[in-house]
């Protein structure tokens, strides 16, 4: 049983996370941040991929709609590797409640949406005509009655938290993913000195000590606080997105779902997302199920709006929870996105809710706090400091000519971005994640990921077969009726 000193430990290697552990690193604190499962496993690699305002927060929330813009900026600073600008358009359907009341209602809620555009180098909205709206997408239902635009920002969220993850390594972090936190450590008179963890690489059990421990584990959190003398609760709320393997559009569509919840048909890259569905959730967080009606639900929603979705097939789905606050009496969507850092009083620090766009500030927002308890003065410096990444060099091989990922490109991930397992190239390169699900790349990925590891042939096997497992578990649920039996044939040859 090993032991360790620190000033800091973070459980949780979501973005909170790994921003309050490179927040803290920068500052010469010395830190420890361990992840029971891979990075970016829960909410912060399975979202929108938005880095925005959220303008449906500005009608209850204000407060976080202005953080989020102001952090998008300081985001775009550091992190524009990670960035692409997405334009939005808003229709407005004839049988939308309101009609062409809700149109003239649109532009004026977006009119006060400018407001904060230039806080992350957004573009003022414009009014468009129905013409003019099908001119630019013909794509859209001949039903509009016109659309508003709008200007955001999507980014690729896994790899954010990659490489914070990998920035506070290189500032002096000790960073651990598969190191599963087992319970705290404490003093006689019952402060929380540390923590027990255990590692699912080396299959042993540690124990390391510290003056302050903080809870980033996101929807987790609450389950963890019972360890505490002041538990406290979330209202957890699963999200599910579709994913098609190519682009439907070049423009966002921000859309009304059956129920009238708001919803996202945006272009990544090559692909496109629809999403997200907004429900409490209660069951197992570390497998979440994703159902036949959640999938039929986003495509009927896009189906109003954009008609001709049916001739296209879904390629996987993702499901994330949110650590939303506890509220009672009000529906899923209308949750507050704000966050709390709640002082146990015993040496530990929880963080409850916030919002991909706003990590960064409450990242500096916590390290503030930290130092203050520490007395150490050193400043903030994350808003300045770029993020790393990879360094493209001359391409001898291309593994994956759906994602465009060369042999160089897996090599860097396995050797600098704390990759234990070849499933962990899923997140860093986007493995798998194209049109062959990982029929056309993943054994040769295997073989790279096991020259650079020093596996055995039977290791090499058991890799594969788990990243085949972990593809199929996002694209069967997409893969509706009679493409299911195209599925199994497809994991057959791989």
């Amino acid at each position: 049983m090993s032991a360790s000193v620190h000033d800091v430990i973070v459980i949780g290697g979501g973005i909170n996370g790994v921003g309050i552990a490179r927040d803290c690193a920068l500052r010469g604190i010395k830190t420890l941040l361990v992840e029971k499962h891979d990075f970016a496993k829960g909410a912060s690699g399975n979202n929108t991929g938005m880095i925005h305002g959220g303008i449906r927060y500005m009608r209850y929330d204000v407060g976080t709609t202005r953080s989020s813009c102001r952090d998008s900026g300081y985001i775009q600073r550091i992190a524009g590797h990670l960035l692409h600008r997405v334009p939005f358009l808003f229709p407005v359907l004839k049988n939308d409640l309101g009609g062409s009341f809700l149109l003239e209602g649109a532009e004026i809620f977006f009119e006060a949406y400018d407001r904060f555009q230039p806080l992350k180098n957004g573009k003022k909205h414009t009014r468009l005509s129905k013409e003019e709206a099908l001119f630019l997408e013909p794509g859209l239902s001949d039903q509009i009655l016109g659309a508003v635009t709008l200007d955001e920002w999507a980014i690729d969220s896994y790899r954010l938290v990659v490489e914070n993850a990998v920035d506070a390594q290189l500032a002096g972090a000790t960073v651990r993913n598969y190191c599963e936190f087992t319970r705290f450590l404490r003093t006689r008179t019952h402060r929380i000195a540390g923590i027990e963890l255990f590692d699912h690489v080396t299959q042993r059990t540690e124990h390391h000590e510290a003056q302050w421990v903080i809870n980033a584990t996101g929807a987790w959190g609450a389950e963890l606080s019972t360890q505490t003398q002041t538990p406290y609760r979330l209202r957890p709320s699963k999200g599910v997105h579709i994913v098609y393997p190519h682009r439907i559009s070049n423009y966002g569509l921000i859309m009304r779902a059956i129920d009238g919840r708001q919803m996202f048909f945006l272009p990544h890259d090559h692909a496109t997302w629809i999403g997200t569905t907004d429900d409490d959730y209660y069951g197992n967080l570390d497998s979440l199920p994703i159902l036949e009606d959640e999938i039929r639900y986003l495509i009927e929603s896009a189906r109003s709006i954009f008609p001709s979705i049916d001739q296209y097939t879904p390629d996987h789905a993702y499901a994330g929870v949110r650590p939303t606050l506890y509220e009672w009496g009000r529906n899923e969507d209308e949750l507050s996105r704000e966050h709390l850092i709640i002082d146990h009083d015993n040496g530990v620090l929880s963080i409850a809710g916030g919002k991909l766009a706003s990590y960064r500030e409450l990242s500096e927002e916590v390290t503030n706090l930290l130092a203050q308890r520490l007395d150490i003065k050193t400043p903030c410096e994350t808003h300045t400091r770029p993020l790393p990444g990879f360094h493209p060099r001359p391409s001898t091989e291309e593994v994956c000519l759906c994602e465009n990922i060369s042999k160089e490109q897996l090599e860097y991930s396995i050797t600098h971005e704390l990759v234990q397992h070849l499933s962990d190239l899923r997140g860093r390169c986007h493995l798998g994640q194209g049109a062959c699900g990982g029929a056309h790349c993943a054994r040769r990925a295997a073989q790279i990921f096991a020259e650079a590891k020093g596996l055995s042939g039977q290791s090499q096997r058991e890799e594969l077969e788990r990243f085949h497992q972990l593809c199929s578990l996002e694209r069967k649920p997409a893969l509706i009726a009679n493409n299911r039996a195209r599925e199994e044939l497809r994991h057959m040859l791989s």
